[in-house]
C-alpha cells in the first residue's frame, strides 16, 4: 500500500468524564435545645404529657438523645411560656389548664371572633369560603381517623382564617398569641366529651352558613354558641 492510498490514522476523541455533582447540602438538624423544646411542647399540647405530670431532665435527655444542658434551656423557655413550673433538683411540672385561663381565653376569643364575623358578613371573599370548606373537610378526615391532635389544629385554623380575613392585623396578632392555649384546651375538651368532635364540625358549618347567608347578628350568635359550649366543657362542667 502506497502513501497515497493509506488510510489516515484516526485519533480517538477522549471521552469526557461525567460531571460530578456537588454533594447535596445536608439538612441541618435543629439545635439540641430546640429539639427538646419542640418535643416537650408537642407532648404538652397534645396531652401526651398531662397536666400534673412531673418531667425529669434525665428522662427527657434520654428521650430526645441529648445531654442535660439543652434540656434545662428548653424547660426554662417552656416555663416562661406558662406551660411548666420548674422545681430545682426535681424536674418540671406540667401545669394543668386553670379555670381562670379558660375564662380569659374564651373571653378574648369572643371579643375578637364576634368582631371578625360581623365585619365579614356581606363581604365574604370566595377564597376564604374555599379555605373554610377545605378545613371542614380536614376536620371530618381527622375525626374519622380519631386523630384529636390533628383535629384541634384544623379546628383552630378554621377560626384563625376568619380572624385574619377581617383585616385587622393587630387583632390577628393578638389572636395568634392564643394559639398554644387554644390547641391545648381543644384537645382537653374533646377528651372530656368525644362526641364534641362531631358537634364542633356542625357548629363550624353553622358559622360558615351564617357568614354566607345571615346577618351580623346571626354570625355573632353562631360564634357565641360555639365558644360558650367550649368554655363549659373545658371547665369540666356538664
Amino acid at each position: 500500500m502506497d502513501a497515497a492510498t493509506a488510510t489516515p490514522a484516526v485519533t480517538p476523541t477522549p471521552t469526557a468524564a461525567p460531571a460530578v455533582k456537588p454533594p447535596a447540602a445536608a439538612t441541618k438538624s435543629p439545635p439540641a435545645a430546640e429539639r427538646v423544646y419542640l418535643h416537650v411542647k408537642a407532648g404538652v399540647l397534645d396531652r401526651s404529657y398531662e397536666g400534673g405530670t412531673l418531667l425529669t431532665e434525665g428522662d427527657l435527655a434520654e428521650a430526645v438523645g441529648v445531654s442535660r444542658t439543652p434540656v434545662r434551656e428548653a424547660l426554662l423557655r417552656l416555663e416562661a411560656e406558662g406551660l411548666l413550673k420548674l422545681y430545682p433538683k426535681k424536674g418540671a411540672l406540667v401545669l394543668p389548664v386553670s379555670a381562670q385561663e379558660i375564662a380569659d381565653v374564651v373571653e378574648t376569643r369572643l371579643l375578637v371572633e364576634q368582631h371578625a364575623v360581623a365585619k365579614l358578613v356581606g363581604a365574604l371573599p370566595e377564597p376564604l369560603v374555599a379555605r373554610l370548606e377545605e378545613l371542614l373537610a380536614e376536620q371530618r378526615g381527622h375525626a374519622a381517623a380519631g386523630d384529636l391532635a390533628a383535629f384541634a389544629v384544623a379546628d383552630r385554623c378554621f377560626h384563625a382564617e376568619i380572624v385574619r380575613a377581617a383585616g385587622n392585623r393587630i387583632l390577628a396578632q393578638l389572636y395568634d398569641q392564643l394559639r398554644d392555649r387554644q390547641l391545648r384546651m381543644g384537645v382537653a375538651t374533646m377528651h372530656a366529651e368525644p362526641s364534641r368532635v362531631a358537634k364542633n364540625i356542625e357548629e363550624h358549618t353553622e358559622i360558615l352558613d351564617a357568614l354566607r347567608q345571615g346577618g351580623a347578628r346571626e354570625a355573632r350568635a353562631a360564634v357565641t354558641r360555639h365558644l360558650s359550649r367550649v368554655n363549659t366543657l373545658a371547665r369540666g362542667e356538664s
